[in-house]
């Protein structure tokens, strides 16, 4: 699996995922209503991940929950990234 530029990165962000682009990573932060609504959220994100073998980096602060996307075999941002982040998106209308 092949790292993608960054312009390629910067276009798909640009098309509408909701995410952003830090260094190899893509990264969203997402503001539940409270701990609970988080952790279901984690849960959802989890099922999509096992379902797809690519597993984020979480981080739950409460009501806030941080994801970081990246394939470190590949050393970056790859398809498998961008795909994974379009289904996370969609959990969230």
């Amino acid at each position: 699996m092949s790292v993608l530029e960054p312009a390629a990165v910067d276009r798909a962000l640009a098309e509408g995922l909701r995410w952003r682009r830090a260094g190899d990573e893509l990264v969203k932060e997402r503001k539940g209503r409270d701990f609970a609504d988080s952790l279901a959220y984690v849960n959802a994100v989890g099922a999509l991940a096992e379902e797809a073998d690519h597993h984020p980096d979480i981080d739950i602060r409460w009501a806030t929950v941080t994801l970081h996307l990246s394939t470190h075999s590949a050393g970056g941002i790859t398809d498998k990234d961008l795909a994974l982040a379009a289904r996370i998106d969609a959990l969230d209308p």
